[in-house]
């Protein structure tokens, strides 16, 4: 798949439901396939899933919560360190209980800023999971937080590549969060046919990135974090950069006029997972709200031709890049239908 630049600024985002009249599942598996494989080709390499053997460092009862600190192994031979925060105080395995990956967004301070005391205004998503009962890990992202790089400044991932040339920052983060879900589904007090993620900015496009990738994940919400290259003012932001570089390989097809595959694509390899996405339309990083706007229109018709419109959910609003507090509230009863209750997951709710 290519799709020349020029093009999506001119003219409509690509379709996903062609040729879905007749049978829908057979045309979307064949179309998935081909959208997978341009994703995979970008990803690069990815190791296979290793034991997390989970460490934990540090235990401390809090208000309403009791916070671990951990760390745990990932197939690139580093760690990932996150808090584990657990509602109440002693869980017990008689009664399993949902749990959220909360997925901090572009700060220095890493899982802090969602599942601590020092979480900026509208960011401590983790803590006020927690408080709605739910098991939440906040991991930290390579280069933020305690992955910040010796020597480097934040969001530095020259490092990395330097370590790993035929991987890229986005495999980084997907294999590490595929870690982390091993991490909750071995929690002898989490359900783990009812695992969500989280996040926004950073963390909302991770969080969507996961789904596509790994059915555990039962309802994802994306705070920010959907953007298409069409209406980009800046599309090498997935490229090649100084500082935090995604997916190198981009800029190369950008300076050949095309890129590979357009976002809603790749959200879509999440369907029908229940996804919950939020676009502030004053939001001066991801100016172009009209044209994601449009790619989700898209991804509702995909939603619509696999029987699960009910299951997609997105709101744009008079705001930047932020997570207001009446979004997150819609996003954690969004997250309730699907992660709670004797029906949750099911579409008879």
């Amino acid at each position: 798949m290519k799709y020349k630049i020029s093009e999506l600024h001119a003219g409509q985002v690509p379709p996903l439901t062609s040729g879905m009249d007749t049978d829908a599942a057979a045309a979307w598996a064949k179309r998935r396939a081909e959208i997978e494989a341009a994703w995979q080709e970008y990803i690069g390499f990815v190791p296979e899933p290793v034991d997390p053997e989970p460490e934990v460092l540090e235990t401390v009862q809090v208000a309403d919560h009791v916070r671990v600190r951990l760390r745990y192994a990932t197939g690139f031979g580093d760690k990932v360190p996150a808090y584990l925060l657990i509602p109440g105080g002693d869980p017990s395995p008689a009664r399993k209980l949902p749990a959220v990956l909360a997925l901090h967004p572009t700060h220095a301070s890493g899982k802090d800023d969602v599942a601590s005391s020092a979480a900026r205004e509208n960011r401590a998503y983790g803590l006020e999971l927690v408080r709605r009962g739910y098991v939440v890990l906040a991991p930290d992202t390579i280069s933020m937080g305690e992955r910040i790089y010796e020597g480097e400044e934040a969001f530095r991932t020259a490092p990395f590549y330097a370590a790993h040339p035929s991987s890229t920052a986005v495999g980084k983060m997907l294999h590490d969060h595929r870690q982390s879900l091993d991490v909750l589904t071995a929690l002898p007090y989490v359900d783990a046919s009812r695992i969500g993620a989280i996040g926004h900015s950073l963390g909302g496009y991770n969080a969507f990135f996961l789904a596509g990738v790994d059915r555990r994940v039962k309802a994802v919400v994306s705070s920010c974090g959907f953007a298409t290259f069409a209406g980009d003012p800046d599309p090498n932001r997935w490229g090649q950069r100084d500082w935090f570089s995604h997916l190198p390989k981009i800029s190369d097809s950008l300076a050949a006029g095309f890129v590979p595959f357009e976002y809603h694509e790749i959200a879509a390899l999440a369907a029908p997972t229940p996804f919950f996405n939020w676009n502030g339309m004053a939001d001066k990083i991801f100016p172009h709200w009209r044209p994601a706007a449009e790619a989700l229109t898209e991804l509702g018709a995909l939603y619509r031709a696999l029987d699960a419109e009910h299951r997609l959910e997105f709101l744009f609003g008079n705001s930047g890049h932020d997570f207001p507090p009446t979004v997150r509230e819609a996003a954690y009863v969004f997250l309730d239908r699907w992660l709670k209750g004797n029906t949750a997951g099911t579409d008879d709710q």
